[in-house]
């Protein structure tokens, strides 16, 4: 069997050339608009997290820009904590809590459909993150409608 005769990895080292931008560093034009869409479930999976940080990343780059939790994405926009509410219970306990506070504060706007938060979840507008709106079940199928009528940029990804 062949010997692999290499230095190990350290702190510091990296394996792909990160500094390269292939394409374009695309911004958006006066008055442009970006939904990001959630169905997902809070720590199931990367897209939750991956979604928030597209969503912070469209609206730097000058997107009014919204995200719309439906379905099981109303779970991003819990108030969690243990054991109080604001509690880290593990490292990376509160980051969506965190990423999507900071989507508001730098402008962006979270909408919450309602129908999920009570008949699917079992939470009611209380629980919800301060700064999030909730909104009726018919106003996800029309808070996305008004953004194709905008010709806005739309993001929709499914996890279930």
């Amino acid at each position: 069997m062949p010997k692999v005769d290499l230095p190990l990895h350290k702190d510091g080292d990296y394996f792909v050339d990160y500094e390269e931008k292939v394409f374009e560093d695309v911004k958006a034009e006066e008055g442009e608009k970006a939904l990001v869409t959630f169905h997902t479930v809070a720590f199931e999976g990367s897209i939750g997290l991956v979604n928030i940080l597209s969503a912070t990343r469209l609206l730097r780059k000058g997107f009014d820009t919204s995200i719309l939790l439906y379905g099981p994405g109303v779970t991003l926009g819990l108030q969690r904590g243990f054991p109080k509410i604001g509690d880290a219970a593990f490292p990376g306990h509160l980051t969506f809590a965190e990423r999507l506070t900071k989507f508001m504060d730098e402008g962006g706007k979270v909408y919450a459909c309602r129908f999920a938060l009570q008949a699917l979840y079992g939470h009611g507008e209380p629980s919800l993150l301060p700064g999030i709106t909730p909104i009726a079940p018919q106003d996800v199928l029309d808070i996305i409608l008004l953004h194709r009528k905008d010709n806005a940029f739309v993001m929709d990804t499914w996890t279930l």
